[in-house]
């Protein structure tokens, strides 16, 4: 798909549809925080479907929007986005900043074994 870029709105709106899979217009305003119009709700999936992000399906009168864009695969776009822009395309100045944030020990541990465990993927890769 190529470079995935929502608004914060239609993140929003993404998050709802990961959680709780193909919804209806009515069942993404509920579970929205924000206290938005039916129409801007609605606006904003037909958007979002024009730019392939969600699908619809009929389902009686209304119809129900699925999300066709991984929360890994959008993810995985933001974050080589936040890479190239805030730490100069350097993944080892994000690792750096991240954990300089306030972690706790255990969290840190994880993230250790986590690179150990990658370090000897690659290696068996070899």
């Amino acid at each position: 798909m190529g470079e995935i870029r929502f608004t914060e709105r239609e993140l929003d709106i993404m998050s709802v549809l990961w959680s709780r899979g193909p919804s209806t217009v009515a069942e993404v305003l509920e579970a929205l925080e924000d206290d938005l119009a039916y129409n801007t709700v609605l606006t904003m999936l037909k958007i979002m479907e024009d730019k392939g992000y969600v699908s619809r399906s009929p389902e009686g009168r209304a119809h129900r929007y699925a999300a066709e864009v991984e929360r890994d695969e959008a993810g995985e776009s933001a974050l080589e986005r936040v890479t190239e822009r805030l730490f100069g395309g350097s993944p080892e100045k994000l690792l750096l900043r991240l954990v300089d944030t306030e972690l706790d020990p255990d969290e840190l541990r994880r993230m250790r074994d986590l690179l150990d465990r990658r370090l000897r993927e690659m290696e068996d890769e070899r």
